[in-house]
């Protein structure tokens, strides 16, 4: 793996397949105070999104939309930007195929790190790696749970720490939609380091919802570089087309639980 490579990708890949996996079910751990008047408690509320991440897990067959890719590299050994236009279209259960409709600027950073990233997701849809990435108390210790009512319904945050740390997987704080039980935001640090030469890395990811589906909306993230560079990707995902997909059911009342979160 090159210098360009360990140095800008550190972990954008296990967000971009982040919210489309059904996860598995385990033991939530509560370090935070009981809940508020009608507030669900942390067991309840990851209950509700595993429940509800399997159930659009299994109706979604396939979708496509665009994506923007814009990085910015500062530092040793010499500063670089480039832009990169791709198509993508997912179907289920973990095949992604990606068209590149524009690129411009740095070839090293349109080789080394767009493309890089594509394989890489590519490969992290693979059922040996998209089972360590996936969101459940089998994969990760979730705890620390806190409500503030939002008009977005963002509305619950947890802390998360993986059990095995993998190039794939994160430790950070996730937010859950109140009314769908989907992950809308992530604030988070790779749970093990790509490279040496990456000091600190800080990513942040939101979902949208679509249709009745929520996907990845944009990606940023800042990595700060021992040799006292900075690398900056932002990706905006846009123009998505839902183009096979079963109906949804709503989540279960708290306190029940569907067949796959037993």
């Amino acid at each position: 793996m090159s210098f360009w490579t360990r140095l800008l990708i550190p972990l954008l890949i296990a967000f971009s397949a982040f919210g489309l996996q059904a996860p598995n079910a385990g033991v939530a751990e509560d370090q935070g105070r009981g809940p508020a008047q009608g507030q669900l408690t942390i067991d309840q509320v990851v209950d509700k999104l595993v429940e509800m991440n399997i159930v659009r897990a299994e109706a979604l067959g396939s979708y496509k939309g665009r994506r923007f890719y814009h990085m910015e590299y500062r530092g040793f050994p010499t500063d670089l930007t480039a832009d990169m236009t791709v198509e993508m279209t997912f179907d289920a259960p973990g095949n992604k195929q990606f068209k590149i409709v524009s690129q411009s600027g740095s070839k090293l950073l349109i080789d080394h790190v767009f493309k890089k990233i594509m394989e890489t997701e590519q490969e992290a849809m693979k059922d040996e790696n998209r089972n360590q990435i996936l969101m459940n108390r089998e994969n990760f210790n979730i705890w620390g749970l806190e409500y503030h009512p939002s008009p977005d319904h963002c509305s619950y945050a947890m802390m998360t720490q993986p059990k095995v740390a993998t190039k794939y997987n994160f430790k950070g704080r996730v937010w859950v939609d109140d009314k769908d039980f989907a992950i809308c935001k992530v604030e988070a640090t790779p749970a093990k380091s790509p490279s040496w030469w990456i000091k600190s890395t800080q990513i942040n990811h939101l979902y949208g919802k679509v249709g009745d589906f929520w996907l990845p909306k944009e990606n940023k993230s800042v990595s700060n570089i021992r040799l006292g560079g900075r690398a900056a990707l932002t990706i905006t995902y846009q123009d998505y087309e839902i183009v096979s997909a079963k109906r949804l059911k709503g989540p279960e009342p708290a306190g029940k639980h569907s067949s796959g979160s037993q």
